[in-house]
């Protein structure tokens, strides 16, 4: 099986920064494409960031110059750096990761718990 656990998330002042990450375990041949998503009260989830093996990203034009995805390979994990937080940032943040477990030949898209990500204006 595999596990993705998120960290990091909790309540921050507008302004303020924070730093998500999220690990993927178990029996994962390979980790494509990594991203991070949000959900607010009342609102459908949407892409935050993601990010490519290769190291393309992509992020949602409200976040572009305040937020920044990495990843470390060796670890299958992905980072969200989250500066300059607005109280509209607030919502729930999902990680999700497409990975090929072994013995398989297809990729599978994973999702975390979800995370809590609260800024207070």
């Amino acid at each position: 099986q595999v596990q993705l656990v998120e960290s990091g998330g909790g309540l921050v002042q507008a302004g303020g920064s924070l730093r998500l990450s999220c690990a993927a375990s178990g029996s994962i041949l390979s980790c494509n494409s990594m991203g991070w998503y949000r959900q607010a009260p009342g609102k459908q989830r949407e892409l935050v960031a993601g990010i490519l093996s290769g190291g393309s990203t992509n992020y949602a034009d409200s976040v572009k110059g305040r937020f920044t995805i990495s990843r470390d390979n060796v670890k299958n994990t992905v980072y969200l750096q989250m500066n300059s937080l607005k109280a509209e940032d607030t919502a729930v943040y999902y990680c999700n990761a497409d990975i090929r477990r072994y013995g398989t030949f297809r990729y599978t898209s994973y999702w975390g718990q979800g995370i809590q990500v609260t800024v207070s204006s």
